[in-house]
């Protein structure tokens, strides 16, 4: 059975391949603002024909598709862009950047009709140099050539950092298939990220959780980021790095260095990517914690009960909203649920109004006076609670009385 699964590496460009990166960079934000503008243009064009009075069959259609787009491209690049073909660049980078503004039109409007749900999705804009160097190929073009080194249409063999003896002996045998990749460049470093369909069936039956593990209640929090509670009344609390708390004094200075620059020069251009440096290394420190306390309960718990958070309206709390992205707890339920998946773990949320840190675990009762600072409470009961044991130990009560009635 194969499924979606993404590997991502950083790569060792060149001088040269780094330029040919960044040329292409620049050709697929080139082609994403040209069908934006071919896509304006023709709404401008319909708007005008009906304040004519012109019917709607016969008004001008709007490209909202990629094919409609590419063959724009294709008839108008050589006179507006002949540099596009001079200095040799991918003609698949245009394919999928025009695959990219028509996946956007789509997401747009499908949120409108109500079909899409989640985060607002707006009307695509205009990329620039700001938003970061990105560009696509489509199916196999892009391809790790060795294992240390990837092939990258038009750029050549680029070699890595990292052994990727664990994909291409998969591809070799035909157990994993590159269906698409992205090129990307965060701090001054350059990354692919391949889009597989690869069969886990060996790693998932070898990592397997076991029959006899067992079953555990997850309660996240900002003091302590996850105390769990096994069955057996184990309970184990976890401390997150809190990476970006700890560098906020160098993340000041490296703003400070940057505002000491003049516009423009190659001095604020190094400042610039010092503090990306800084923001890089947060990310990487609070996505390596992340992936090692998911793994960890995926494969030591057979059954995972957690909360469902209202992330976006935490973080709309100003005193909270940096250290609960700090924290990242949107991301550690996405990578639990798959995780589980591959590792024959299984996780349950709660619904969203579940009172866990209120309910007194003994007599049923809810304490609705209870606040955010309250650590520690007393139930009617006679029972004194601490505030993260006892909702993770409800949460999983509540997964084993409901797993029972099933």
């Amino acid at each position: 059975m194969t499924s979606r699964q993404g590997f991502r590496v950083e790569l060792a460009p060149t001088l040269e391949q780094r330029a040919r990166l960044g040329r292409h960079a620049g050709l697929s934000r080139v082609v994403e603002n040209f069908c934006l503008e071919k896509v304006k243009a023709a709404l401008e064009q319909r708007m005008a024909e009906k304040s004519y009075g012109v019917q709607e069959p016969d008004l001008t259609q709007v490209p909202w598709s990629a094919p409609a787009l590419e063959r724009l491209w294709r008839l108008e690049h050589r006179a507006r862009y002949p540099w596009f073909t001079e200095e040799g660049l991918s003609s698949r980078v245009p394919k999928e950047a025009c695959r990219v503004r028509a996946a956007g039109f789509k997401n747009f409007f499908d949120f409108r009709s109500g079909k899409r749900k989640g985060r607002k999705v707006g009307f695509p804009g205009w990329r620039k140099r700001k938003h970061g160097s990105r560009f696509r190929y489509d199916a196999q073009t892009a391809r790790p050539h060795t294992s240390r080194s990837v092939h990258l249409p038009m750029v050549g063999k680029v070699r890595t950092r990292e052994d990727m003896s664990w994909l291409t002996d998969r591809i070799a045998d035909g157990r994993a298939r590159v269906v698409g990749s992205t090129v990307c460049e965060q701090a001054g470093h350059w990354w692919v990220s391949f889009q597989l369909e690869i069969d886990r069936t060996d790693i998932n039956e070898r990592r397997a959780v076991s029959s006899d593990a067992p079953a555990c209640g997850v309660d996240v929090g900002v003091k302590t980021f996850a105390t769990i509670v096994d069955d057996d009344g184990t309970v184990t609390e976890l401390d997150a790095p809190k990476p970006l708390k700890a560098a906020l004094r160098k993340l000041r200075r490296a703003d400070k260095a940057i505002s000491r620059k003049r516009l423009g020069s190659s001095n604020r251009a190094k400042a610039v990517t010092r503090l990306a440096r800084v923001h890089l290394e947060v990310a990487h420190q609070r996505a390596d914690f992340l992936h090692k306390t998911t793994t960890m309960l995926a494969r030591s718990k057979r059954a995972i009960a957690v909360e469902t958070l209202n992330v976006t309206g935490m973080v709309a709390n100003r005193r909270l909203a940096r250290t609960i992205s700090d924290l990242g707890f949107g991301e550690f339920f996405r990578q639990l649920r798959y995780k589980a998946q591959w590792y024959g773990s299984s996780v349950w949320a709660a619904d969203r109004w579940f009172p866990s840190s209120r309910l007194c675990g003994a007599c049923g009762a809810i304490n609705r006076d209870l606040t955010l600072a309250d650590r520690v409470w007393s139930c009617g009961c006679g029972l004194k609670h601490d505030r993260d044991v006892n909702a993770a130990r409800n949460l999983l009560n509540a997964m084993t009385l409901e797993q029972a009635a099933a």
